[in-house]
């Protein structure tokens, strides 16, 4: 079975806003698939949490290496594109691309086989996972109401971020955090995302620290993004002090970028995103090697439906990684696939155990959604 062709569909019209200074339309592309189409007529689904015009480019510019390729065998491919195109841009566009066509391959390879994902990864450690719902932190006020609301729609985590935490005073950041709290009560779970790696993010070390020592006393489980992305010396010292558990690393691309964070011990938990860090094969990796540092990998899922079938199968096969993050509401994950997600009644999703990613996606509401006419 070889590789014919690859589809690239941009996703706008409904993109969630990001929490960033300079922010995103709803029409920005910045969440795309892919469609891998076979010589025997079986499809691959994959994304890339980039724009559709740079995936096109470098889906062109790969041409040559993909087409006519084992379309059943994923991580010999996927290093393939990575092996001949490090010196256009590693970690870049072309590192996005990859990551969708890798987990596109492996949806194939499942398909083909008649097995989940996870299965093929190894086997499959758990057949449901609690999900975390990911939203932008606001005012008091409205924070509270969306905090009653995710909790009485049975979600037992929550994470918050962005918005105008460590960007007026503390004395908001703890109110922020008391008021969530207080809302969610204390038996559903509260992470905290700073967003570090937004532009020109003003905050250092002497403020993340103080930051870790106020979040204990609101029992978070854990801060994410506390520091500049590239900050590593910093992100090991607050590691080491911090009350609180440290996570990060949903910027850096490829396996050889995290083995300096991991060995240096700058997380205690770390989050890859599938969609841009070389897909599932990459993803896989980075969870062994984190797995030997005692550091647990939680998948970062600012995504699409694509991205958190993706997800799922991966922590289903990784004992270690225990929760999904869910971009709840985002017309991107539930909208677009034929049976959408839902909790089950202690606030878990399950895990498809359908061939391949074990997703369908409604070809009649996409074209709502896509940049293509």
């Amino acid at each position: 079975m070889r590789i014919r062709d690859i589809d690239v569909v941009g996703l706008v019209g409904a993109t969630p806003e990001g929490g960033w200074s300079n922010e995103l339309k709803p029409e920005d592309s910045v969440h795309t698939l892919i469609v891998v189409r076979t010589d025997e007529g079986i499809d691959g689904l994959g994304g890339a949490f980039t724009n559709a015009n740079l995936v096109r480019a470098a889906v062109e510019v790969m041409e040559s290496l993909w087409k006519g390729e084992s379309a059943i065998e994923p991580e010999r491919v996927s290093e393939k594109l990575h092996q001949n195109t490090f010196w256009l841009g590693r970690g870049g566009s072309l590192t996005h691309a990859i990551s969708a066509i890798d987990i596109a391959l492996w949806d194939i390879f499942g398909k083909v086989t008649g097995q989940p994902v996870g299965r093929l990864l190894g086997g499959r450690h758990r057949e449901r996972v609690k999900p975390y719902a990911s939203v932008l932190m606001d005012q008091p006020g409205p924070l509270r109401e969306l905090m009653e609301r995710l909790r009485d729609e049975g979600y037992r985590a929550v994470k918050m971020g962005w918005g105008p935490f460590g960007r007026v005073s503390h004395a908001l950041d703890e109110e922020i955090v008391r008021t969530a709290r207080e809302a969610l009560g204390s038996e559903v779970e509260l992470m905290v995302d700073a967003g570090g790696s937004d532009a020109f993010w003003p905050n250092g070390y002497a403020w993340a620290s103080r930051t870790a020592k106020m979040l204990v006393d609101y029992d978070v489980v854990w801060f994410e993004e506390a520091l500049r992305p590239d900050a590593l010396d910093d992100f090991v010292a607050l590691r080491r002090s911090s009350p609180v558990p440290i996570s990060g690393g949903e910027v850096l691309t490829r396996r050889q970028t995290f083995v300096p964070w991991l060995s240096a011990g700058a997380f205690d938990i770390v989050q890859p995103d599938v969609c841009k860090v070389g897909g599932i094969s990459e993803e896989r990796r980075i969870g062994w090697y984190a797995e030997e540092f005692g550091v647990k990998l939680i998948p970062h899922g600012w995504n699409t439906a694509v991205g958190l079938a993706a997800d799922l199968q991966l922590v289903s096969a990784l004992a270690g990684s225990d929760r999904v993050e869910y971009l709840q509401g985002s017309p991107y994950i539930d909208e677009i696939v034929t049976t959408p997600w839902k909790l089950d009644v202690d606030g878990y999703l399950p895990i498809p155990d359908a061939p391949g990613l074990g997703i369908e996606i409604d070809w009649d509401i996409l074209p709502k959604y896509s940049d293509r006419p």
